[in-house]
């Protein structure tokens, strides 16, 4: 079967390249940038009305759906523990804000054609985003608070198992009432809808190191595989087996 997916996670940023269909109505935990790879894509954001574009900017919580027509599109996303969505913007070229997202008919898609195509390896992907990354990070402004930043880190590097409120709001030396207000502030989504995030990450990030879906998903802190599946297309908008079942290694 030949691989149709590319995914890479490091600290702080993840990035896959893949022919999608139709992703319905989901939401992320973290702002992405969406590139398409050799053609335009249809983006519409809840409520609004279907967009062309051939690069997009979505902040954290913002519920969308995709028609990418079965061409791969890129998505990059960012950790609040590196950046904020603004750091995203200038990936872009001439964009326009329409219901909460921009948008525009140009951007830095052409490097990440490259790389699917082959022309650069996957070895090489980290440097690949350390390279757009300090390109358009410098242009953000935007700092996180370091308590939040902290809670975030926490989060982040969690093995599955459940990090309660209650202890991150202590660390931070907040109640509770005022951690989750600056968090979601800061972040951009709720504090719970973050920390299931973070679980979707340790997820992936498992898969794509070579683990089964059912594996990773017990890792990862899901009660099961149907749980880790339905959180999937929640977040997503399309099963695990569209983009995670054929990976390139």
């Amino acid at each position: 079967m030949t691989a149709t997916a590319l995914w890479h996670l490091d600290i702080g940023r993840m990035l896959f390249v893949a022919p999608l269909w139709h992703n319905r109505v989901h939401q992320h935990g973290a702002p992405i940038f969406l590139a398409g790879i050799h053609d335009r894509f249809d983006l519409r954001v809840a409520g609004g009305g279907w967009q062309s574009c051939r690069t997009a900017v979505i902040p954290a919580g913002a519920a969308h759906e995709l028609n990418v027509h079965g061409n791969p599109i890129a998505g990059l996303y960012i950790e609040p523990s590196i950046e904020g969505v603004q750091a995203l913007f200038p990936l872009m070229h001439h964009p326009r804000e329409v219901d909460g997202v921009l948008t525009s008919s140009a951007g830095e898609y052409a490097i990440l054609r490259e790389l699917w195509e082959g022309r650069i390896g996957m070895a090489s992907v980290g440097l690949l985003l350390d390279d757009v990354l300090n390109f358009a990070c410098p242009r953000a402004c935007v700092r996180m608070d370091r308590r939040i930043a902290a809670s975030v880190s926490t989060l982040s590097s969690g093995q599955g198992e459940p990090i309660a409120l209650a202890r991150l709001a202590a660390d931070a030396g907040l109640s509770g009432s005022r951690f989750q207000h600056l968090f979601s502030r800061q972040v951009g989504v709720p504090f719970r809808r973050y920390r299931a995030w973070a679980r979707m990450r340790i997820a992936i990030d498992k898969i794509v190191a070579g683990s089964s879906f059912t594996t990773a998903a017990y890792a990862a802190g899901f009660s099961d595989q149907s749980h880790f599946n339905h959180d999937f297309r929640r977040t997503f908008g399309a099963p695990p087996s569209v983009s995670l079942a054929r990976l390139r290694s």
